[in-house]
């Protein structure tokens, strides 16, 4: 067993994060990782409403009597969610983990602290990682450009920005984006993360709850298969590479606005994907991981295989080079 300081924090068994994934980060999901020892979180918004995700809540802790979160992610738009709401379902649920993602969550802070809520903060730059801090986070996720989903702007990816990251902060810190296995977690580790955070991997296991063919799908891409949409719009995102994800890409380089593309990547053709396992009808993320995945495992295997696997590579290889 590794235990770092993230994993004595956050009272988990393995330093293995499965951060929060719209339309999959739900009570099955999540309550089989943290039966196998790692922390999940539930995703908010993929809830209608604030009620919505009390009651998933429920359901998760009638599966798991492990610790296990709730990611809120906070986006700039026309119409908001009801933050508040979901802020204050979250508290009264009993929660007692929060990661928060998207813009700054100072807002969010004051009444999380003040009800004993530990906070993970998502960043994608050193200089946002100090800021969570000095906002006073419990701990830090920082996410390198291979990851999937929005990886800012800097384009900096994990070998540089972890270390960067872990010479800045003094609270753990995990590390996400590219990783997959225990060669992964024993590198973050060793870059000065007290852990990681993966999300396309626990995407393709048996208890996602997305279509098998996207899993398949997963599988059978490469480190290659993935988009970067909206660079233009300094806005972007990596995706999945399929016809959609590449005429977003041709209509925005070609000069075209986000209105040219709101149809394409509006967010019910994603859930489509992976509801149907129509893997054309929408865009929908994956991170540079899918080179390093080639099965469809339980989600206990998976953490299993990453802890004994960096053990091995701790105690084995890594030790018998040093002479």
């Amino acid at each position: 067993m590794l235990t770092t300081r993230f994993s004595e924090m956050f009272g988990v068994e393995h330093p293995i994060v499965q951060g929060g994934m719209q339309w999959v980060g739900r009570a099955g999901l999540v309550a089989a990782v943290a039966n196998a020892g790692a922390l999940g979180f539930l995703t908010a918004l993929t809830q209608p409403t604030p009620e919505a995700l009390a009651k998933e809540i429920d359901r998760c802790r009638e599966l798991t009597d492990r610790p296990f979160g709730v990611n809120l992610t906070i986006l700039p738009s026309i119409n908001p969610p009801p933050y508040e709401e979901y802020r204050r379902a979250i508290i009264e649920s009993g929660v007692r983990i929060v990661e928060t993602a998207g813009f700054n969550p100072q807002e969010h802070l004051p009444e999380f602290r003040a009800h004993g809520v530990r906070v993970l903060h998502k960043c994608t730059s050193v200089r946002h990682a100090v800021k969570a801090e000095r906002l006073g986070v419990d701990a830090v996720s920082i996410d390198g450009f291979e990851c999937a989903g929005h990886p800012g702007e800097d384009d900096v990816p994990g070998l540089v920005l972890i270390p960067a990251a872990a010479r800045r902060l003094t609270v753990p810190m995990i590390a996400s984006g590219g990783f997959a296995d225990g060669r992964g977690l024993v590198a973050a580790l060793a870059l000065g993360a007290d852990g990681i955070s993966m999300g396309t991997r626990f995407l393709c296991t048996a208890e996602s709850p997305v279509h098998r063919r996207v899993k398949e799908q997963i599988v059978a891409h490469t480190e290659q298969d993935t988009e970067l949409l909206f660079r233009p719009l300094r806005n972007t995102a990596r995706v999945a590479t399929n016809t959609v994800s590449r005429k977003v890409v041709e209509i925005l380089d070609e000069g075209g606005g986000f209105p040219d593309v709101r149809d394409l990547v509006a967010g019910t053709r994603g859930r489509r994907v992976f509801e149907d396992g129509d893997l054309e009808a929408g865009i929908w993320s994956a991170g540079l991981a899918q080179g390093l995945i080639d099965d469809i495992p339980t989600v206990r295997e998976v953490v299993e295989r990453i802890v004994e696997e960096a053990g091995e590579l701790i105690t084995g290889r890594l030790t018998a080079l040093r002479r």
